[in-house]
C-alpha cells in the first residue's frame, strides 16, 4: 500500500512537473511573438526617421535584462516563504558558457541591427527565417538532431527564398538606399541568421551540460548573465564610438520629435527583451529547433506589420521567398510530428513497434 501510494505521488509530481514545463513554453512563446513581431518594426522606424547608430541598436536588443530582475526577486521571496534558501544556481561552467553566448549574441545583435539599415522589414524578417535552415544544420553538429529528408527538403526551400530575394534586390531596395549598401546589408542579416541558428543549439547544449535539472530558477539567472554579458560586449563599442553623448541630440533633430524618440527607443528594448527571454526559454523547456519553428511561423505576421505600420510594399518575389519559408516550415514541422509518433510508438512496444 505504501508504495502504490509512493508510486501516486510521484506520478502526481510528475505530471505537475510537465503541465509547468508546457505552461512555461507557452508562456515562453507568447513573449518571443510579441518580441519578433514589434521589435523589427519598432528599430526600422528608428532608421527610417532619423537614427543612425548601429551599435546603440544592437545594444537595445538586450539592454532590457534587468528587467528579469523581477521574476528572480519573486522566485526568491516564493522560496523563502516556504522555508526554502534561495540561492544562486549558476555554476562557474555556466558563467563561462553564458559570456561566450552573450558576446556571440550581441555580435549577432549587432550584424542584424547593420543589416535593418538598409533593408526593409519585410525582407529583412525574410533573410532571418533561414536561421531555421542554419539551426538545423548547427543542431545536427552541436546536439546530434539527426537530418531527415523533410529537414533537407525545408533547407533547400529557404535556401531559394533567400536566393529569390537576392535576385531581385532594386525591385526591394528602399529609396536612398545605394546598392552597395543594400547588398552588404543583406550578407550581413543573412550572418545575424546563420550565427543565431549557432546559438539556438549552442543554448540547447549548455543546457544538456549543465549537470543539474533545469528549473525555472535556473533558466532565469542564465537568461540574466548572457544578456548582461551582450549588453557589455555591445557597450563597449559604444563608449569608443561616443554613441551615448550623441544619443540626446539624435533625439533632438528625430523627424518624430524627441518624445517619441525616446518612447520607441524603450518601447524596442523591451520588445527585443521579450524575443530575448523567449528565445532562450523555449530552448531550456524544449529544444533549439521548437525555437526555430516558432520563429519561422511568426514571419507572416512580420509582413503584415510592416506593411501596416511602415507602409512597405509586398511584390511578387516577397511572396514566393513567403510562400518557401511557409512550405518549408511545414515540411520541417510535419517531419518532427512523424518523428515524434514514431518514438512515441516504439516507447509503448519496442518490440513490435506498436501499440
Amino acid at each position: 500500500m505504501e508504495a502504490m501510494n509512493g508510486n501516486n505521488t510521484e506520478l502526481k509530481q510528475s505530471q505537475k512537473r510537465k503541465h509547468l514545463n508546457t505552461l512555461l513554453v507557452l508562456l515562453n512563446c507568447l513573449l518571443m511573438s510579441i518580441g519578433q513581431i514589434g521589435g523589427p518594426v519598432l528599430l526600422r522606424l528608428y532608421y527610417v526617421h532619423g537614427g543612425k547608430r548601429k551599435w546603440f541598436n544592437a545594444w537595445l536588443l538586450t539592454a532590457g535584462f534587468p528587467i528579469l530582475i523581477i521574476p528572480i526577486a519573486v522566485s526568491f521571496l516564493h522560496a523563502r516563504a516556504k522555508g526554502y534558501q534561495g540561492k544562486f544556481l549558476v555554476t562557474q561552467r555556466l558563467v563561462v558558457a553564458s559570456a561566450i553566448i552573450g558576446i556571440l549574441l550581441g555580435l549577432d545583435g549587432y550584424l542584424y541591427s547593420f543589416g535593418l539599415s538598409y533593408l526593409p522589414v519585410s525582407v529583412s524578417s525574410l533573410l532571418g527565417s533561414t536561421q531555421l535552415a542554419f539551426t538545423a544544420i548547427f543542431a545536427l553538429i552541436v546536439v546530434n538532431h539527426k537530418f531527415t529528408h523533410y529537414s533537407v527538403n525545408a533547407v533547400v526551400l529557404m535556401t531559394m527564398g533567400s536566393v529569390i530575394l537576392g535576385l531581385h534586390m532594386n525591385s526591394n531596395r528602399p529609396s536612398g538606399v545605394s546598392h552597395g549598401k543594400y547588398l552588404l546589408g543583406f550578407f550581413m542579416t543573412l550572418s545575424a541568421a546563420a550565427l543565431h541558428g549557432f546559438i539556438m543549439p549552442a543554448v540547447e547544449y549548455t543546457h544538456l551540460k549543465a549537470g543539474m535539472a533545469i528549473t525555472f530558477d535556473l533558466v532565469m539567472q542564465v537568461q540574466f548573465l548572457i544578456s548582461m554579458f551582450a549588453t557589455v560586449f555591445c557597450t563597449v563599442p559604444m563608449i569608443i564610438n561616443k554613441d551615448f553623448q550623441a544619443i540626446p541630440r539624435e533625439a533632438v533633430e528625430y523627424d518624430l520629435g524627441e518624445t517619441k524618440y525616446y518612447l520607441i527607443l524603450v518601447m524596442a528594448g523591451i520588445c527585443m527583451q521579450f524575443l530575448i527571454i523567449g528565445s532562450l526559454g523555449v530552448i531550456f523547456c524544449s529544444t533549439s529547433l521548437l525555437g526555430g519553428l516558432v520563429s519561422s511561423l511568426l514571419v507572416p505576421m512580420q509582413q503584415l506589420f510592416a506593411v501596416v505600420f511602415l507602409g512597405e510594399t509586398f511584390n511578387a518575389e516577397k511572396g514566393m521567398a513567403l510562400a518557401m519559408c511557409l512550405w518549408g516550415f511545414a515540411s520541417y514541422f510535419y517531419g518532427k510530428y512523424k518523428e515524434s509518433r514514431k518514438l512515441q510508438v516504439t516507447k509503448q512496444d519496442p518490440v513490435n513497434g506498436e501499440v
